[in-house]
Order: structure tokens, then C-alpha cells, then sequence
């Protein structure tokens, strides 16, 4: 089964060519990270993928299923680099959001938000409200409202950009671990190679615009517990694979 699939995405913003000719098929389960030059088209094509974007041309589904149909089956959750929390709700509220939003009951919303907390580590915090936590908590609570739903594939635009480095290399550790319990799918755009060379099994290297798929590069994702994250960053693999993203990038840059 695919969790998204592409074939031929266009898309322009009226002269401004965004993407050209883009051919990619994500795996259920699978980590792709997209990574490229600022103004490539990686969050365009994430937004596509989401339905907050339409395609110029060309073919996208997702579980099977168009953007707009995915959407409203609740087949993605999303994450951003902003938490996007909202204040007057508590931090179960704010998790239990999508599900209310789709007309779930109260008792089975308060179970499910109850059950990702404990699952992200913020049980304790189900009352408190989002200006209480830390920016890593707070994306660690817009995980768990993207997971919610139990949807079959993740998308990410660059959730961990504004974390200090012991706080991203934390946040890396526990979503490949929420990855893993979940079984969803994930697409992640970053710009950083090291965190898309440690997280993915495959990165997806994007040229300048009109961003087009120039290579295709096994990443080091750890096959065995989360710990083994560290061991990786340690790896030969690990630098191996961030010098061949970074070669990859300066060609596609003609550099």
C-alpha cells in the first residue's frame, strides 16, 4: 500500500514556475524527508499533498484517494514550525481539536487525547495551557493533535526549525519512536542535512526553482530502538549519507 503518490505534479503561481515534473511514491510506514534551497517548492508540494494548494497538472493521491477526499477521511495530520496551539484551549483540548471537529463524542475525544499525552510524555500537562510549555512540549503536543486522528501518513514542514539543537536532537529521537508506534507514513520537509540524513529512509533532494526531483538518497534511519539514534549520529553511514546529500545539492545547483 502508498501513503502518497505523484506523478507528473505541475504547479505555477502565475509566471512563477514552483514545480515541474515531480514523481514520487511514499510507502505506508516509510520516512521521506524533502530537502532543497530555500524557494524550491518542498512546503509547495507538502501543501499540495495536504489540499491546501491545488496541482497546475499532474496526479496526486493520498491513501489512495485525492487531497480533498483524504482530507475530510482524516488519512494525514499535519505539523508546522509553528505549534499553531490555541491559547484559550487547554493542551488536551488542543490535541482533542480535530477529533471535535469531525463530530467525535466527548468521552472518546477525551480518551484519544489522553492516550497520545501519555504517548508523547505530557500526561501530567492535559490541563495546563500552551503558554505553560516550552517549544519543544508545545510541538510535542501539535504531534500528538496531527496523530489524533490515527491517520496513515504525517506531514511536517520543518516542525523542529525553531528548536535549540539539545531540544531538536531530542525531538528527532521521539518522533522516529512515534513513527514506529503508529506505523504512519511520514513526509518531512527540512532544510537541514543531518537531521533529513539521521530521520528518513530515503531523502528526496529538490533543485532551484522550478523545483524538480534531482536524486534520491538512502538516509540512515535506525531499524532498532530509539536509543540507536545517537549510535547513528556517530555512524560512518551517517556521514557518509550527509556527504552525498550535500554533493547532490551543490549539483543540482550547478555548483
Amino acid at each position: 500500500m502508498t501513503a502518497v503518490e505523484l506523478e507528473d505534479v505541475d504547479k505555477r503561481f502565475g509566471e512563477v514556475h514552483a514545480l515541474d515534473g515531480i514523481d514520487l511514491t511514499i510507502a505506508d510506514g516509510e520516512f521521506v524527508s524533502l530537502i532543497g534551497p530555500s524557494g524550491c517548492g518542498k512546503s509547495t508540494l507538502l501543501r499540495i499533498i495536504a489540499d491546501l494548494e491545488q496541482a497546475g497538472g499532474g496526479t496526486v493521491l493520498v491513501a489512495g484517494k485525492s487531497p480533498q477526499r483524504a482530507r475530510v477521511d482524516q488519512e494525514y495530520g499535519i505539523a508546522f514550525q509553528a505549534a499553531g496551539l490555541l491559547e484559550w484551549r487547554t493542551v488536551a483540548e488542543n490535541v482533542e481539536l480535530p477529533l471535535q471537529v469531525h463530530g467525535m463524542g466527548k468521552a472518546q475525544r477525551r480518551a484519544r487525547a489522553a492516550e497520545l499525552l501519555e504517548l508523547v510524555g505530557l500526561a501530567d500537562f492535559a490541563a495546563s495551557r500552551p503558554g505553560q510549555l516550552s517549544g519543544g512540549m508545545q510541538q510535542r503536543v501539535a504531534i500528538a493533535r496531527a496523530l489524533a486522528p490515527s491517520p496513515r501518513l504525517l506531514l511536517m514542514d520543518e516542525p523542529f526549525g525553531a528548536l535549540d539543537e539539545m531540544t531538536r536532537e531530542r525531538m528527532q529521537a521521539e518522533l522516529l519512536r512515534l513513527a514506529r508506534e503508529t506505523g504512519a507514513a511520514v513526509l518531512f520537509v527540512t532544510h537541514s542535512i543531518p537531521e533529513a540524513a539521521v530521520l528518513s529512509d530515503r531523502v528526496v533532494v529538490m533543485s532551484p526553482r522550478p523545483g524538480r526531483i534531482t536524486e534520491v538518497i538512502g538516509g540512515c534511519r535506525p531499524g532498532g530502538a530509539v536509543g540507536d539514534i545517537d549510535d547513528v549520529r556517530e555512524s560512518t553511514a551517517f556521514f557518509e549519507a550527509i556527504t552525498a546529500v550535500r554533493e547532490s545539492l551543490r549539483k543540482a545547483h550547478g555548483s
